[in-house]
């Protein structure tokens, strides 16, 4: 139901992507309004009577209802939700704000010239405020990434897609295997114990991907990609590694320094942005490194 409490009429107009667990529509509202609305469609198949309805739909629900009422411009909005019964299964459906593209697409369009500082900076801002207003509400997103971020035509960014996402509380047992392999910590690779940093340290992936318009780590298995950032923020010493790691310390993973020209193509400021150091206050990433993110004369 929408904020008046009656549901939303609308037509499908075109499939703009599907998924694991259904499909998304662009639809547009009956009647006065006339609105651009994204219809995700969830199926949830097999006998509902036994299996209920998955976690990860309810939690994604949940997360978007606690956050509509607060209606933060940098949130996705949902707008209407309804579950219908198709024999011995169930039918989510999700009604939206529709947003004209996500982030991973903007970045395709952007001419090899790169983006302005000015639009990164915007893009890093919103970004930022909608993230600290999920963290504040003690949400994890747990699955930042560019195809999870969404770019209005008017520049607006909002976080989108929850089906990972979780409120913290103090000790939980968090979930290994969340976010995305490239905007993965190293925290989460190592499954050890996380918090708040993971999405950070994905932003912080994000904002070199605005700056190279490619991935920053690009691993293809949890070892691979370790490696990879291990090679530029510099390997932790071996007692600092977490004990119950299904991954083995080993030296080949990466060298003790850490490298002070992060992206070579970068100038000293923008290089000074994204670098990795082990003092300065900053977002944990292993104890003993840190990744700094903005330093204090960025704004």
């Amino acid at each position: 139901m929408d904020m008046s409490g009656r549901s939303l009429c609308y037509e499908l107009l075109a499939k703009v992507g599907e998924g694991s667990y259904g499909t998304v529509y662009k639809a547009r509202e009956m009647g006065e309004k006339q609105r651009i609305l994204a219809v995700k469609k969830l199926n949830i198949r097999g006998d509902t009577s036994e299996t209920g309805i998955p976690p990860v739909m309810i939690r994604e629900v949940a997360l978007l209802y606690k956050m509509k009422q607060f209606n933060h411009p940098n949130i996705v909005k949902l707008l209407d939700a309804s579950v219908v019964a198709v024999g011995r299964s169930l039918n989510l459906t999700l009604v939206l704000e529709y947003i004209d593209q996500d982030l991973s697409t903007f970045l395709s369009k952007v001419p090899s010239s790169g983006l302005s500082h000015d639009s990164i900076k915007n893009v890093m801002l919103q970004l930022l405020q909608g993230l600290d207003f999920l963290h504040t509400n003690m949400v994890l997103h747990r699955d930042l990434k560019p195809e999870n971020i969404l770019v209005s035509s008017r520049g607006e960014i909002k976080i989108a897609d929850f089906g990972l996402a979780r409120i913290y509380t103090f000790n939980i047992a968090l979930t290994p295997g969340v976010v995305t392999l490239w905007y993965r910590a190293p925290e989460v690779l190592l499954n050890s114990v996380y918090m708040s940093s993971v999405d950070m340290w994905s932003v912080g992936c994000i904002l070199a991907e605005l700056f190279l318009l490619r991935p920053l780590f690009q691993g293809y298995t949890e070892v691979q990609q370790l490696h990879k950032i291990f090679e530029v923020i510099g390997l932790p010493d071996e007692e600092d590694w977490p004990k119950d790691s299904p991954i083995p310390y080993t030296i080949t993973l990466g060298s003790k320094g850490t490298c002070t020209n992060l992206l070579p193509t970068l100038g000293p400021d923008e290089n000074d942005l994204l670098a990795v150091r082990r003092s300065m206050v900053s977002v944990s990433v292993l104890p003993g490194l840190q990744i700094v993110l903005f330093p204090s004369d960025i704004r």
